[in-house]
């Protein structure tokens, strides 16, 4: 007798918000205008959201999303460096555009991971006891940057790895060989 089938996995629901011509956000969940500020609250609260434009229907997630960051940089406290940005707008059209930013999100990643990892770690310490976890003493902080450090390292190695394959195979088109 064959194993039953698991039950299906319970699917997230994914918050629709539409966009209208005349640039209001709408929120199908709640029935209701919102605004930019309460859609950067719904990612803050790790809410999956789509944003769709109201008459074609068409993904402008990314659209809101990079004006929510904007927004951010354009606040006071910038994440992002004008030498960042410059080297992020080189990769644009470059060889290992695809790869750069497979390398940033999984950086990203890592760093979010061992940021939720030190939260679950330092629940109910004192304040005394978070600033001596947090001095450059700390095993456990320097445990985790090693392992930041080193994924980040192997990330990079890939990157060159396929920068050198590409270059290998655009002069083997060439009739380059090395």
């Amino acid at each position: 007798m064959p194993d039953p089938k698991p039950p299906p996995a319970a699917k997230t629901a994914q918050r629709v918000i539409k966009k209208y011509p005349n640039r209001r956000l709408y929120d199908t969940d709640t029935s209701a205008y919102i605004t930019l500020a309460e859609v950067k609250q719904l990612v803050m609260a790790n809410q999956s959201i789509v944003v769709r434009d109201a008459k074609t229907g068409e993904d402008i997630t990314r659209s809101i999303l990079l004006q929510i960051i904007l927004e951010e940089e354009a606040g006071g406290a910038p994440m992002f460096t004008e030498a960042v940005l410059a080297n992020i707008i080189r990769f644009y059209g470059h060889a290992m555009q695809g790869f750069m930013g497979s390398y940033l999100e999984k950086n990203v990643q890592v760093f979010t991971d061992m940021q939720a990892k030190l939260a679950e770690q330092s629940q109910g310490l004192t304040p005394e006891m978070w600033a001596q976890f947090m001095s450059a003493q700390s095993p456990m902080v320097q445990g985790l940057m090693g392992n930041y450090a080193e994924q980040s390292r192997g990330m990079f190695a890939q990157m060159q790895e396929q920068m050198q394959k590409q270059t290998e195979q655009m002069l083997g088109v060439l009739g380059l060989k090395r």
